[in-house]
């Protein structure tokens, strides 16, 4: 008896998607080599730590941004509830350890209700997640600048700077760790549990996931509200590293999560891509920015050189991966 034709085709796929997975990494590779060539400070272990404590906060922050853009949304109000935690952070620490608590705990929630209405307006109200998250950036600009009367006051609490900029082994900070330990969870989830399968199967088809008995309004609800939390912890060590508060504080940042996806290789169409990759990106996205302040690029040049990027490197996924949707 033979054997069916389908079984070489698979392969053929998974071949694919594993070269195109190895992007991101050759990619960063590349840059360091050629940043190190320009700058060769930048390999010694002081330059280093410092990628990876940029890299760190931009990572966390983008745990959410990966997680909504692998159901095919986006979540553009990331800078602006990094912002409104740096700024709501620091007013309540004051420069005190013993208001630390208080603040992470004020600032998550803020940060979970912003994301829970990001997927109830979405999800409930049938707005596209593009002009709802859009809708809720302005609101929470609108918010910090109420609140602050435009003025921000208070100070991160030591103990926060301490965990933010203290090196460990004269590379790691407490960041980092951070870092490291969310992006295990979040990688675990994807790959090895039933959640992390609704995910996909979300992002792949909503309409099969949803005869397929995935509960697709609960799973996209809920990874807004994630995104929220991670934009929130991402604004509270923002905090800690600047050790104070400013307006637009985390608006570089909505960029660069979306950035960082997208150079780490998950599908802008969703059900594809994944948070190891976001990591990759993370880094890619610090050093191309600190690349282009090393050669000496004024700000216009470095938006534009940093736009052109992201544009091709968008332009190469999407070309991979828009004849596999289903």
């Amino acid at each position: 008896m033979t054997t069916n034709a389908p079984a070489p085709i698979v392969t053929r796929q998974s071949l694919a998607d594993r070269t195109r997975q190895l992007i991101p990494l050759i990619t960063l590779v590349l840059m360091y080599v050629a940043t190190v060539a320009i700058a060769p400070g930048y390999f010694e272990p002081q330059q280093i730590g410092s990628l990876l404590q940029l890299s760190s906060i931009l990572g966390v922050a983008a745990i959410g941004q990966t997680l909504v853009i692998l159901v095919g949304g986006i979540d553009l109000s990331v800078g602006a509830v990094m912002t409104l935690s740096n700024l709501i952070a620091a007013t309540i620490m004051a420069g005190r350890d013993s208001s630390l608590a208080a603040a992470v705990v004020t600032v998550l929630l803020i940060g979970a209700v912003i994301g829970l209405v990001n997927g109830l307006i979405i999800r409930c109200l049938g707005v596209p997640d593009l002009v709802a998250t859009l809708a809720t950036m302005t609101a929470t600009m609108g918010i910090g600048l109420l609140y602050t009367k435009g003025s921000p006051k208070g100070s991160s609490a030591p103990a926060l700077v301490s965990l933010v900029t203290t090196r460990f082994a004269g590379v790691f900070t407490g960041s980092v760790i951070v870092w490291l330990f969310l992006a295990i969870i979040t990688i675990v989830l994807l790959k090895r549990t039933r959640y992390g399968r609704f995910i996909y199967a979300v992002g792949l088809n909503r309409e099969a996931s949803r005869y397929s008995a995935v509960p697709v309004n609960a799973t996209i609800m809920s990874l807004y509200l994630t995104s929220g939390v991670t934009a929130a912890l991402g604004g509270l060590l923002l905090t800690g590293y600047t050790g104070s508060s400013y307006l637009g504080s985390g608006d570089s940042y909505q960029m660069q999560t979306i950035a960082a996806v997208i150079l780490g290789g998950t599908s802008m169409f969703g059900g594809r891509g994944g948070y190891g990759g976001t990591m990759i990106g993370c880094v890619i996205t610090v050093l191309l920015v600190s690349v282009l302040r090393v050669v000496g690029i004024l700000d216009a040049g470095q938006s534009i050189a940093y736009g052109a990027i992201i544009l091709l490197m968008l332009i190469l996924f999407t070309k991979s991966s828009k004849g596999k949707q289903p």
